[in-house]
């Protein structure tokens, strides 16, 4: 492939990318029946949560075509930070400065994984998160954020409790756990292993598909449908 990657200064035009991922969505349309979206499942794992400071050291990501995860269609890759050091993330996801050091940039990354994400829809759990420091990579290194429309698998949860819980009772969030790991349990999921940019991205894919199969047993057909009836992400982060 070839490269087109300059990094960006303050005056300089989008990226070649990043003006083709706006056009793929300058005409969307919700109204379609879910088995005809691509949808691009990612995780990335983070030195920290800090917008500011913190960046991203790994991505992952696995494609769903017609409600069924192609594992053949993957991506996941390690990242060189600017800084090469311990944080209080690496107790968590277990990425060691010395993984890292021998890995790309994210500049050399970020547009493997916008030509691999195409047109599809982003799914995440907790997806805020994960589009949030994708986009201030996307705007600070190709001059533009991403268009894609994304799903968040917690607000799709939630909805579905609620649903389970009917109308006029409350669930206790003190008792309820949105962890990825804890809703696949509960909901007797393949687990795999936390943490794990990959690995996370198809629990998460098991989620998502678990949970469009409970929306559309209940008459919710269109991606419009599950936006309008469980209010589960904006169409743009």
């Amino acid at each position: 492939m070839v490269n087109l990657f300059k990094p960006n200064t303050w005056f300089s035009p989008p990226h070649p990318l990043i003006i083709q991922n706006r056009e793929a969505f300058a005409g969307f349309d919700q109204s379609r029946p879910l088995t005809e979206y691509t949808f691009v499942v990612c995780d990335t794992e983070l030195t920290g949560f800090d917008r500011k400071r913190d960046e991203i050291i790994s991505i992952g990501a696995v494609l769903i075509r017609d409600l069924q995860i192609d594992l053949g269609a993957t991506f996941h890759q390690y990242i060189r930070p600017r800084s090469l050091r311990h944080t209080e993330a690496t107790l968590i996801h277990r990425i060691t400065p010395e993984q890292l050091a021998g890995a790309p940039p994210l500049e050399e990354v970020l547009p493997d994984f916008i030509e691999f994400s195409g047109n599809g829809l982003m799914v995440g759990h907790f997806v805020e998160l994960d589009m949030g420091f994708l986009n201030i990579a996307a705007r600070k290194l190709m001059g533009g954020t991403l268009a894609n429309p994304a799903i968040d698998t917690i607000r799709m949860a939630r909805r579905y409790r609620q649903i389970l819980l009917g109308p006029f009772r409350e669930e206790d969030d003190h008792s309820v756990s949105y962890v990825l790991e804890d809703l696949a349990r509960e909901y007797n999921l393949p687990m795999f292993k936390p943490h794990d940019a990959l690995e996370d991205a198809i629990q998460t894919a098991y989620l998502f598909l678990f949970l469009l199969k409970k929306f559309r047993k209940g008459g919710l057909l269109t991606l419009k449908d599950i936006y309008q009836a469980g209010r589960v992400g904006s169409l743009r982060y």
